[in-house]
Parts: C-alpha cells; structure tokens; sequence
C-alpha cells in the first residue's frame, strides 16, 4: 500500500505530497494543464480537479500548486488519498519517452521570507553544498548565476545554498513586479547549462569542513556547545527561510555571543526580535545561564 506524506512549503499555494521512494530519477516535470500533462496519467487525473493550477513531479515527491478558490486544510487528506488509491490500482505515475532528449526541464518557485526584501526561489535539483554569499557583482567569480543576477538593477544582494538561490531587492520595485522575470530567468539559466557555482572557485567542502573542525577544536567549551545549538537547532529554521547564521564568537567575560546573518536573515527587520526572543531565550536554557545575550554583528 502506498502511503503519502503531506508536507507544507513556504508557499501556501503550494503543497508536497511525499512517496516512501523516488517516482523519478534525475528528472523534473512541471505541468501548467491537462494538455501539457500528457506523459503523466497521474497529472492529468488531478488536473480534473478544479483547484489545481501546476503539477511539479521530481525525486520523491509531488507538489501541486492550487488556486485560491480552496484553502489546502479543507481537501489535502482527499487529494493524498487519490494519489494513494491511483498508484496502488496500478496507474502510471510518469511515462518516460526514450526518444526525449536528456535535457529535463526543472522547477523554480518562489518563496517568501520573514525578509520583506528577500525572496527565496527553489529549484528541484541541489545547487552546491557549499553557502555562498554575494554582496556585490565583484565578488561573484566563482557564480555565473549570481553575476547574471547582480545585472538587474533591482538585485542588492544574492546568496546560494543547497537547493535555493535567496535574493534580496532594492526599494524600487515590488516583488510582484519582478518575481516572474527573475524566475524565469533562473530557471533558462539552469536549463540551458548555466554554472550556477563553480566549485572549484570556492572552498572545497572536505577542506572547508577539516579547518571548521580544527578551529572548533581550539575553542573553549562553551562556545563549542553555542555552535552545536545553532548548527542542531537554528540553522534549519533559518535555511527554511532562505539564510544562515554563523558563529563568531564568545566573549566569556560580558557573555556575549556575536553571529553573523546571512541571505534573507541580514538585514531583516524582525531578525532583532529573532535573535532576542529566539536564539538568545535558547541559549539561556539550554546553557542554564541568564546572562548570555547574543548580537548580530551586521543586523
């Protein structure tokens, strides 16, 4: 018996409906409409649904995208449940053509953060496993995405890390007016064979990780228990809004932790009041210490 596990995204609209196992291999399918839909009897069995919009299928899972006229609480367990009963009749999830090219279209969403001037657009294909951060179109040798990005006149900042690219706007314009055309741009620049990182250009992850494990080695216990709460506790909260936080330092003397924030995190308006009333009331339990206070060093 198949079972589907109903995740939430960042995105209301869009809802995951998750399989114990991968339905394709290496491949991304986005369906607009039932036409589109033709190499996936199952797409186009949900298309019949009045409240569909899009149909994602990549790796384990399925993501339907609804429009506004159902709230997801009222008809996910139903929809869950037709997935489940479609596959276990037998029915064809997706039909791979041979003679398709290899090339594979993928998806690109956009997602809101905490940031009002960040938007978090993720793809359906892991990017780096290395976060990259750029502040200007200097700095991004090693991203011929975010090069091409800096290019629009209303990008301030991007930031690269695992599966998303977070990029934070000027005031100029509103993100309904821009979120399309960055969008659809990301998504042909990756379809067409773009290098999103070049990791040759940035440090390697075995190096990276042997000189984080060499420092935090040197480091007094305290500050050691610090970063294994952020890394354990906080830092999937913030990557799930498109950021990051790292660790800078502890002062033992004034108890003060300083971090740096990353991606939709820097330069948020209520990372302030994350930072206080989060991370802060965090590392006070858990370290069984009042006194700690935590700063951000580029809030």
């Amino acid at each position: 018996m198949t079972k589907i596990t109903i995740k939430e995204t960042q995105n209301p609209t869009i809802l995951k409906f998750e399989f114990d196992d991968f339905i394709t291999q290496n491949q991304n399918f986005e369906f607009k409409n039932i036409d589109e839909a033709k190499s996936s009897p199952l797409a186009q069995q949900l298309f019949y649904l009045p409240f569909v919009k899009t149909v994602y299928i990549s790796g384990n899972f399925i993501a339907i995208e609804r429009f506004s006229i159902v709230d997801w609480d009222d008809v996910k367990d139903a929809v869950a449940e037709q997935i489940e009963a479609f596959v276990d009749k037998g029915g064809v999830i997706i039909t791979i053509d041979e003679n398709t090219p290899k090339k594979q279209p993928i998806t690109v969403y956009g997602e809101t953060t905490p940031n009002p001037s960040a938007l978090k657009f993720v793809v359906s294909r892991m990017l780096t496993r290395n976060a990259v951060e750029y502040k200007n179109i200097d700095q991004t040798a090693s991203s011929p995405l975010a090069q091409e990005l800096f290019k629009f006149p209303y990008v301030k900042e991007v930031f690269i890390d695992e599966n998303y690219i977070s990029v934070t706007k000027y005031e100029i314009n509103n993100w309904d007016e821009i979120t399309l055309e960055l969008r659809t741009f990301i998504k042909q620049f990756i379809e067409n064979g773009g290098t999103v990182l070049d990791e040759s250009l940035i440090e390697t992850k075995a190096k990276n990780e042997a000189s984080k494990d060499e420092a935090f080695d040197k480091l007094d216990v305290t500050s050691q228990q610090i970063i294994n709460i952020l890394e354990e506790y906080v830092k999937p909260a913030v990557a799930a809004d498109g950021g990051n936080i790292a660790f800078d330092s502890y002062n033992e003397d004034n108890k003060t932790v300083k971090v740096i924030l990353q991606g939709a995190c820097s330069g948020c308006p209520s990372s302030t009041f994350t930072l206080k009333s989060g991370i802060e009331n965090m590392l006070k339990s858990m370290l069984n210490d009042e006194a700690i206070t935590v700063e951000a060093l580029n809030a």
